[in-house]
């Protein structure tokens, strides 16, 4: 209970070993086990105004061996902005009753758009993203609504915008820089983390974490 409760925090691997009196690799197993389970517990239908937009993970190999390139310090900065080889795509679905989802794309082409999209948005439903033309090809091909937001031009039109989506990512951004880059074979486990805090915001408790982790979470209380 007292490693869930610090899971909640969001605090580090040696500040939870510490508070827990265990080992630091005891505290990072410990944390991975709760994460493989909860990074599965995401929305799978989306309706009404579903608004989609695509964030950037710097790739990283922290904790292994026989790096690629040089080594960074304490997450570094890439070569070039946004999408590049040295970044990793993350697209991001939320719609407007805040049910939330998230993929780690191979590449963000039509392919892996729609791998994603398909099963998740509902055909009645209004897709609200930028200016991508990806988006505009997968909404011509399912028949969906798609209102495009442009980066040159107003960023609301009437109910039609993607704030929501972007906010979220702010945050996920901002909560994420307090573990100094995180390795990218574990970054599924912690979107899942960031999307278990987002469910439950201020109801959130070590009990919650606990029944998220064996499976045992209130359907009601997700709404996945």
């Amino acid at each position: 209970m007292q490693y869930a409760q610090l899971l909640i925090e969001g605090v580090t691997v040696r500040a939870a070993a510490q508070a827990c009196g265990v080992n630091k690799n005891t505290a990072f197993l410990w944390r991975h086990r709760f994460l493989t389970r909860i990074s599965q517990h995401q929305a799978h239908h989306e309706e009404g105004i579903v608004e989609a937009d695509e964030t950037f993970f710097l790739e990283s190999f922290k904790g292994q061996r026989g790096l690629p390139r040089p080594a960074r310090k304490r997450g570094g900065v890439g070569r070039t902005r946004g999408y590049s080889p040295d970044h990793i795509p993350v697209l991001v679905v939320r719609d407007r009753h805040q049910e939330t989802a998230d993929f780690i794309l191979e590449k963000i082409d039509a392919e892996h758009i729609e791998q994603a999209l398909k099963p998740l948005v509902d055909p009645d439903s209004v897709l609200c993203t930028d200016g991508a033309s990806v988006y505009t090809a997968f909404a011509q091909k399912h028949a969906i609504q798609h209102e495009t937001i442009r980066a040159r031009g107003p960023r609301v039109r009437g109910a039609f915008h993607i704030q929501n989506v972007n906010a979220y990512d702010s945050r996920l951004k901002n909560w994420m820089r307090r573990f100094h880059g995180v390795a990218t074979k574990y970054l599924k486990n912690y979107l899942g983390w960031r999307r278990m805090l987002e469910r439950y915001s201020a109801s959130m408790s070590a009990e919650l974490c606990l029944l998220e982790a064996v499976e045992r979470y209130s359907q009601q209380l997700t709404q996945t």
